[in-house]
């Protein structure tokens, strides 16, 4: 004997049943009287994250055909498989470009907007290759920080760190090219799928590699070099909250990390501090000091130690404390 099962047809709600006409006058009065916050008090439509999240898919896949494009793709039809991709997916990320426009120039028009924002994604593309070979070295980075990456394909495909890394490099190119709103949600969609929250002004170099990467954060100010491994929970951070305001936002607030630095997991370098070159920052330190380069800062003790290499004991002894 088998059970009947009735299927529940979906009602169409009845806005008297909740009240609605009442509460959606009072929404219209806050929008439009008590609580405006639109641009000029005037309504402009905003950058859509959706839109935006689908312009990027394109440019990534055009960046990495062969393992994230769609299957049957081959030596002759890669080229025109990045033409129709690049050129749909800058488009799109060009109107997206010139919404973000309109919130951060106010009284621009829509048409400035759109020709401005065109030139800003043909900065973009003409940026790509580079941005490829950085992605590249970002990936071997992992296979050598990473004993279980077994190749590159796995860490792309694979890695959350790669996502989030892929979104920064495009994220920042895009803001250093005056495209700051759109930068900004492209930061805020790799948080969202990755849980590591890289602010799009944060300068990175080549090599860069986040081990697990859940809860990592580096502020906008943050400069890292190469060769640098960042293990999960890691803040790159302000020493202090800074008031809201145009000066605080053009300080030096974030540490500069030099190359082949290590941090393990859950340590926070906070303010506008160096860690000098081939140091190791063991895990859970809070650190709001420089420290030279070839230096093993613990959380046990708090003491800075000198890592007895000779590519370091070099650097340490060219170090001068240059950046405060």
């Amino acid at each position: 004997m088998s059970a009947k099962i009735e299927t529940l047809r979906p009602q169409r709600p009845r806005p008297q049943a909740f009240g609605l006409a009442a509460v959606v006058a009072e929404l219209r009065h806050s929008r439009d009287v008590a609580h405006n916050i639109r641009l000029g008090g005037k309504v402009t439509e905003a950058p859509s994250a959706s839109a935006i999240a689908e312009a990027l898919d394109g440019i990534v896949m055009s960046l990495f055909p062969i393992h994230l494009g769609p299957h049957g793709l081959n030596h002759e039809s890669i080229d025109l498989f990045v033409t129709n991709t690049l050129s749909t997916s800058l488009a799109r990320l060009a109107d997206q470009v010139a919404r973000g426009l309109q919130f951060e120039r106010s009284g621009l028009s829509p048409a400035e907007a759109q020709h401005r924002a065109e030139k800003t994604v043909h900065g973009l593309a003409r940026q790509l290759p580079p941005i490829r070979a950085l992605l590249v070295s970002d990936l071997k980075a992992a296979q050598r920080h990473d004993a279980s990456a077994e190749s590159l394909a796995e860490v792309l495909i694979c890695y959350p760190s790669s996502r989030a890394i892929i979104h920064h490099r495009l994220a920042h190119a895009l803001y250093r090219l005056g495209a700051r709103f759109v930068a900004r949600i492209i930061a805020a969609l790799a948080r969202a799928t990755t849980g590591i929250d890289i602010h799009p002004g944060a300068r990175i170099g080549r090599g860069f590699f986040i081990s697990r990467g859940m809860g990592v954060t580096v502020g906008e100010t943050a400069v890292i070099g190469e060769n640098v491994c960042l293990h999960q929970g890691v803040t790159l951070g302000e020493s202090e909250a800074q008031p809201p305001n145009a000066s605080a936002r053009r300080l030096l607030r974030h540490p500069i990390i030099e190359d082949r630095v290590i941090v393990h997991g859950g340590a926070s370098i906070l303010g506008r501090i160096t860690i000098g070159a081939g140091s190791i920052i063991g895990g859970n330190v809070w650190l709001t000091r420089s420290v030279p380069p070839g230096s093993a800062v613990t959380h046990t003790d708090h003491t800075v130690s000198t890592i007895q290499s000779l590519d370091r004991v070099r650097g340490a002894a060219a170090w001068s404390g240059r950046v405060k």
